[in-house]
């Protein structure tokens, strides 16, 4: 049988947006195998209810775990609000979300104590970074401002056009008028976005893209429980969808930062 550190780690999320993560990930820990699941079949999470969002999330763990994971990443914002407790205490495995570790490096790198969140709808009404912020930094003040419009503008490839800056301009310039020096990009769809973001906001606003700290907090959890592979190499990918959606190979290129391999189409009940 083969040792704990040899097994691969698991990441899901609701579409590909999570590839941004996984991308954090093959930098940070190259010698670790990677199981992906994006339940593409039941995009997004982001709008439905906290137990549609619970049930889907038990099922992709279900699966994941059947592939002889040792970690489980929630790549997902959505899911990580809603069912990231409910994961956590059921299964006999390290689990990770994306909130925490974001929330950590705004708490460590904010000058004024006035931290922005965007993020879907299902996010920012789950209060999850609310809650977080609020038990790690209760001198802060936090807004929060769901951006829908940005997750179909990031899988057309619309990353810098007219109609991103303006969408940008519509939900950010609000917030840049709270005088906010930090913004949690609370969805893994708004990283390809950045740019456009920074020029709204401006120079003196810090944006924390969560696939970084969450790598970070996977390699030392890792380390910590002697399970982190020993050997230098480099980890293959192995990706598992539950559905082809239209310009696949072109949103999960650019989300994951090379290319598509070793993708096979599962049934996650």
């Amino acid at each position: 049988m083969p040792s704990v550190a040899s097994r691969p780690v698991g990441v899901f999320d609701s579409g590909l947006g999570g590839l941004t993560v996984v991308r954090q990930l093959r930098r940070m820990l190259p010698e670790e195998e990677i199981h992906y699941l994006g339940d593409l079949a039941h995009l997004p999470y982001g709008t439905k209810s906290a137990g549609e969002i619970r049930r889907r999330s038990f099922g992709c763990a279900r699966y994941l775990m059947r592939q002889g994971i040792k970690a489980l990443v929630i790549a997902c914002n959505s899911a990580s609000s809603v069912a990231y407790e409910s994961l956590r205490r059921n299964l006999p495995i390290p689990v990770l979300n994306v909130i925490i570790p974001a929330v950590e490096e705004a708490v460590a790198v904010t000058r004024n104590y006035r931290i922005g969140v965007i993020a879907t709808y299902a996010t920012i009404e789950s209060r999850s970074y609310a809650k977080m912020l609020e038990r790690r930094c209760p001198e802060a003040s936090y807004f929060m401002k769901p951006c829908p419009l940005f997750v179909p503008l990031a899988e057309e490839g619309w990353l810098e056009c007219p109609i991103a800056s303006g969408t940008a301009r519509n939900y950010l310039l609000p917030l840049k008028k709270k005088r906010i020096d930090t913004l949690i990009l609370g969805c893994t769809h708004y990283p390809l976005l950045q740019k456009v973001i920074a020029d709204v906001m401006g120079a003196g606003v810090r944006l924390v893209d969560s696939a970084i700290p969450t790598a970070q907090r996977l390699k030392a959890l890792l380390k910590g429980k002697g399970i982190y592979y020993p050997e230098s190499r480099r980890a293959p990918i192995r990706i598992h969808v539950t559905d082809y959606v239209r310009n696949f190979t072109r949103i999960g290129e650019a989300f994951l930062g090379e290319e598509l391999k070793n993708v096979r189409l599962v049934k996650v009940p």
